[in-house]
């Protein structure tokens, strides 16, 4: 794996972008310069971020989100493996 992030992350496993090797090591997200810890999804291309709202619901279980545009800097929490 590199030591980039994908453009593109989602933690949630039924969306196209899950990619469970990259949460594996942890992915930080600065948006606008500040750490969030609150992101579901993110695109760096195209400049936003899914932020879940608190711990509301909506009707089918998942959280509530909200899309936010502006610049997204991911990086990895811990160092690629060795082999």
């Amino acid at each position: 794996m590199s030591d980039t992030p994908p453009d593109r992350l989602s933690s949630n496993p039924k969306s196209p972008h899950y990619n469970a090797a990259a949460l594996e090591r942890g992915v930080g997200v600065r948006f606008k310069g500040v750490e969030k810890n609150n992101v579901d999804e993110y695109c760096v291309s195209e400049g936003w971020v899914r932020l879940t709202i608190g711990t509301t619901l909506d009707r089918k279980g998942n959280p509530m989100t909200m899309k936010v545009q502006g610049s997204v800097e991911p990086y990895f929490k811990s160092p690629a493996p060795q082999d």
